[in-house]
């Protein structure tokens, strides 16, 4: 949490302001700052690419060390020693969505959340509002951002993705919060599992907070019900199962199934109408496009199923993907950036596979992956990249 009182994007027009990172976020925040006629005193990023944009590295800090209130991207760690020693200076760190947060009603407002499984809750809980007739709009670490200026001013409603990142910058929390998982990641950003933990489920609580929508069935979530007020609402197995409506998706997986419902919850609780009829959630559920990169089968050669599900970049979204393929061969193509987790779950879990499974790993973390999965007793085959997986 910042750790000035709760600012709004007005309350910027009386101080110099710095912009840290102009990606998505931080080119909407200097489009905001335009449309508020507030002229930054420095905008910094490591790779500039406009006129005007200061590399980090080249006076960039100096720069933010001399404003009063710096609009950090999500990306960048509060607990990194640049961002320490800027607020040791008495600059005041902020983020973009917190701003928006404390300039609107969070009853109109829903924030989704968890380890994986947020973007598609996300994305469902936008369909099935639509399809019951609600205006509404999709954002936040998704895609949209909503302190945009061309974002809409007053939707019915505001359904917006957060990360573990962006909760940190919050002072308030959205009436209604759905919760899809709970597993370490991120840890080169928050430095220990509890951290992460604790961060992302800051989103929960705060003032505006009105109830938590949970995933009864992760124990992670579970243990750290403390942190899941008020409520939760446990989202049960046996609700799920009766979902049938969920059907009309078209998704694989019994977690997009648990997915879905928690998104309909949430609309629920929200207050929206038709949110707990089946038979207008199965209307409203007709047509939903998946996210790319999510159990996308690619081919079909031979017989052999080759799917994109890289969007799988932690532990507990790789488990869940590969029990869609139950009862059948399976090639694991793993590795990329990695973020300092344990792998030995998913060692585990390729060693106890009752049907024949191997794992092609790639660097960077391919050597970490490939030892959990041999020291769990499975088999493991470093690869330089991935065309050499795919074809091995």
């Amino acid at each position: 949490m910042p750790s000035c009182a709760p600012l709004r994007w007005t309350d910027l027009r009386d101080g110099a302001v710095g912009v840290w990172g102009v990606g998505a976020e931080g080119r909407a925040t200097l489009a905001r700052l335009r449309a508020l006629a507030i002229t930054p005193a420095a905008v910094v990023d490591d790779q500039p690419r406009d006129p005007g944009v200061t590399a980090t590295a080249e006076g960039g800090m100096d720069a933010l060390a001399g404003c009063e209130v710096v609009v950090k991207a999500p990306g960048i760690s509060r607990y990194g020693d640049a961002a320490r020693a800027l607020e040791a200076a008495g600059v005041i760190l902020v983020g973009g969505l917190g701003l928006w947060l404390e300039s609107v009603d969070p009853e109109s407002v829903i924030g989704i959340t968890g380890t994986k499984g947020k973007s598609t809750t996300t994305s469902l809980a936008g369909h099935l509002a639509r399809g019951l007739g609600v205006d509404c709009f999709l954002g936040g670490n998704l895609g949209g951002v909503p302190w945009a200026p061309d974002a809409p001013e007053h939707p019915a409603l505001w359904i917006i993705e957060v990360s573990s990142y962006q909760a940190t910058d919050l002072w308030s929390s959205p009436a209604v919060v759905g919760v899809t998982s709970l597993h370490e990641d991120h840890l080169n950003w928050h430095g220990s599992p509890e951290r992460y933990f604790a961060d992302k489920l800051s989103l929960c609580g705060r003032p505006g907070a009105r109830i938590t929508v949970a995933n009864g069935t992760d124990e992670r979530l579970r243990a750290h019900v403390d942190l899941l007020r008020p409520g939760p609402r446990w989202i049960k197995q046996a609700e799920v199962d009766a979902a049938g409506w969920t059907g009309a998706l078209g998704l694989r997986g019994a977690h997009n199934r648990r997915n879905a419902v928690l998104a309909a919850a949430c609309l629920a609780e929200a207050g929206i109408d038709g949110a707990t009829d089946p038979a207008r959630l199965a209307a409203a559920a007709e047509g939903y496009e998946p996210l790319p990169h999510r159990l996308t089968t690619v081919a079909v050669i031979e017989g052999v199923e080759f799917v994109d599900d890289s969007l799988s970049t932690n532990v507990l979204p790789t488990l869940v993907a590969a029990e869609v393929f139950d009862g059948r061969r399976l090639a694991l193509l793993a590795g990329g950036f990695d973020r300092e987790i344990d792998y030995a779950p998913l060692g585990t879990y390729v060693a106890g596979r009752p049907w024949p499974t191997r794992v092609f790993t790639l660097p960077q973390n391919g050597a970490r992956i490939g030892a959990a999965v041999a020291a769990a007793g499975g088999e493991a085959e470093g690869c330089d990249d991935l065309a050499t997986a795919v074809e091995t």
